[in-house]
């Protein structure tokens, strides 16, 4: 692993939705700010980024903003936040939210991450230490099914086909809602996503109709294999669960310096185990 390596200086995290299907849980709570493993979804998310150096953050909020802004202001003093408001958020899907960024990005490279989903610091520091400028990490162990918003590659890696219509028989796996995006690249999935938001019939797209229109077009995007790293997605009670199993202890910032040693440290024991 490249623990001294150039981090993207964006996060942005898209946490607008309701979460009605984790009704009742979400009655009272933003899903984002539900407790995982004696961490809060989204204090694990930021604290995940921050120990990779990423230190910018854009948030896009719409259900209860207000309440997840005052856990990131208690939470994380002196971090350097930017709030984006999806006003039309019961009406708009996470493509609308993305393209509502575009402003506070601006031209700098960026990660996505959905605000949903619980990982292991080591997909995030695996995907920025990965050379390709625009990425999407896919877990191969998932069995995929409708929902799933599934990947195609070729041998090389790249991505031909993305969307939850692709064929899953001929799908690597599913893409787990965290890509790198670079600042070109930006430019034009910005570009789609407003030329896609004209129609009302696609404010409930989802924001891989664009890169799928940009695949099309000839961008090129890699996908990077995570398989075998802990993560899930909670939209459900049985995911919430899940994740409670998968994630049991809080989550710590650890630096770059630190998982080194940390990583050594297991490579040595496991020399040690075959000695």
């Amino acid at each position: 692993m490249k623990y001294e390596k150039y981090r993207a200086p964006f996060a942005v995290i898209l946490a607008a939705g309701i979460g009605s299907r984790l009704s009742p849980l979400t009655d009272t709570y933003p899903k984002s700010l539900l407790s995982v493993g004696g961490s809060v979804i989204l204090e694990r998310m930021i604290r995940n980024c921050l120990s990779c150096g990423m230190s910018q953050f854009v948030l896009v909020l719409g259900h209860r903003a207000d309440e997840i802004k005052k856990f990131v202001k208690k939470t994380f003093r002196g971090i350097r936040v930017t709030y984006v408001i999806n006003d039309r958020y019961r009406e708009t899907n996470t493509g609308y939210s993305l393209m509502l960024a575009a402003k506070a990005i601006g031209t700098a490279e960026f990660v996505k991450f959905d605000a949903d989903v619980v990982f292991d610091v080591r997909i995030l520091r695996r995907l920025l230490d990965t050379s390709h400028a625009n990425i999407l990490c896919i877990d191969r162990n998932i069995p995929l099914e409708d929902e799933e918003v599934k990947v195609i590659v070729n041998d090389q890696m790249q991505v031909i086909e993305v969307g939850k219509s692709v064929d899953p028989k001929r799908a690597l796996g599913e893409s787990i809602g965290i890509e790198k995006i670079s600042a070109e690249t930006g430019a034009l999935l910005f570009a789609e996503l407003s030329k896609m938001m004209e129609r009302r019939g696609n404010l409930q797209n989802y924001y891989e109709a664009a890169y799928a229109q940009l695949v099309d077009k000839g961008t090129q995007f890699h996908a990077l294999d995570i398989s075998g790293l802990d993560w899930t997605e909670i939209d459900t009670a049985i995911d919430f669960a899940a994740a409670n199993a998968k994630f049991s202890s809080p989550v710590t910032t650890i630096s770059c310096g630190q998982q080194k040693v940390l990583d050594e440290a297991v490579e040595e024991a496991a020399i040690q185990a075959r000695v």
